[in-house]
């Protein structure tokens, strides 16, 4: 869709089961944006809620001209739904909010100002992270401090999806098609003029997250190998490092054969090693199939999402994702 000169800025909101959140969350937002004198729009993305989330969604929007709902078909899961709010909006900076209030909506007055001195894209980076258990924590820095390592890609740290991006921006993001969609690796890949501001993450309002620690490692797995090909090449080298400790190890056995005689191996040396080498060949296995899976994703060419209907749009035609 093209940009519209009449909105300058879009608040890009993600909601799945929020319905605790939005009146709060509308408050304190619409109290933010119209401080800042600045045309204006609430995009909100129903990612299959199952509670009463899109009735509210709907009321906020009688209330609120402003605010435009897109209910997609189904839950696609937040990477989608943030995409299809980036590919909806037409203000000329878009930022990405969560609906938990998690990420202040009062920071979006810094992140304008750092917006208006000519940067493209405004991170907002947590300084804390308040209400979260420490072993949630130690895994964040654990995966970004691992990923940082192995992509050549520089994705800030302790970065969340809460930014704004500069339309320029956002034009170059809706040019990437794929379906694995890492949406901080995508925002630091494109590039541009960027900074961070420093903010102390709030506890979640109400409700509880949907995000346990096995949706928080497949999410870490599709960032790496979104963004990384070292899980692939490590292999190549350890390969060629178990050839090599193999071959010293023959020649130890045929010089230890020639001075000393035959020998029989032990039973339990044999298992050591057979179990030791089919664990290698599972693991590398798991990790091709990580990639080929993906592959296999992106081939299929299927349409990122369906949007089921829309409110606050013009023509609700052009929703139709193709």
């Amino acid at each position: 869709m093209s940009c519209s000169s009449d909105i300058e800025l879009s608040v890009v909101i993600p909601c799945y089961n929020e319905e605790d959140n939005l009146t709060v969350l509308f408050q304190r937002l619409q109290g933010v944006l119209e401080g800042l004198d600045l045309t204006y729009e609430i995009i909100c993305i129903n990612d299959g809620s199952r509670d009463n989330t899109l009735e509210k969604l709907i009321y906020f929007h009688h209330q609120n001209q402003a605010i435009k709902i897109i209910n997609l078909s189904r839950n696609f899961g937040k990477e989608i739904a943030l995409t299809a709010g980036l590919d909806y909006a037409i203000g000329k900076a878009i930022i990405p909010l969560d609906a938990d209030l998690q990420d202040p909506p009062e920071l979006i007055t810094k992140l304008v100002e750092k917006w208006r001195e000519g940067y493209d894209v405004v991170c907002a980076t947590r300084r804390s992270r308040q209400g979260e258990s420490w072993l949630k924590k130690m895994t964040a820095t654990a995966f970004y401090q691992t990923l940082g390592k192995m992509s050549p890609v520089t994705i800030p740290f302790n970065t969340g999806d809460f930014r704004l991006l500069d339309r320029q921006v956002v034009e170059a993001i809706k040019k990437m098609p794929e379906r694995t969609r890492f949406m901080k690796g995508i925002f630091a890949w494109v590039g541009y003029k960027q900074t961070s501001i420093l903010f102390d993450r709030d506890p979640r309002f109400q409700g509880e997250t949907t995000w346990n620690y096995w949706k928080l490692w497949n999410f870490a797995l599709d960032g790496i190998t979104s963004f990384s090909m070292l899980p692939l090449k490590v292999w190549s080298y350890l390969g060629l490092f178990i050839s090599l400790i193999s071959l010293l190890y023959a020649s130890f056995l045929i010089v230890r054969t020639v001075i000393q005689g035959i020998d029989l191996p032990g039973y339990a040396s044999i298992m050591v090693a057979i179990l030791f080498f089919g664990g290698i060949q599972l693991i590398t296995l798991g990790v091709l199939g990580e990639y080929l899976g993906r592959v296999y994703e992106e081939v299929k060419g299927r349409p990122l999402y369906f949007v089921r209907d829309a409110y606050g749009f013009k023509n609700i035609d052009d929703l139709i994702k193709e």
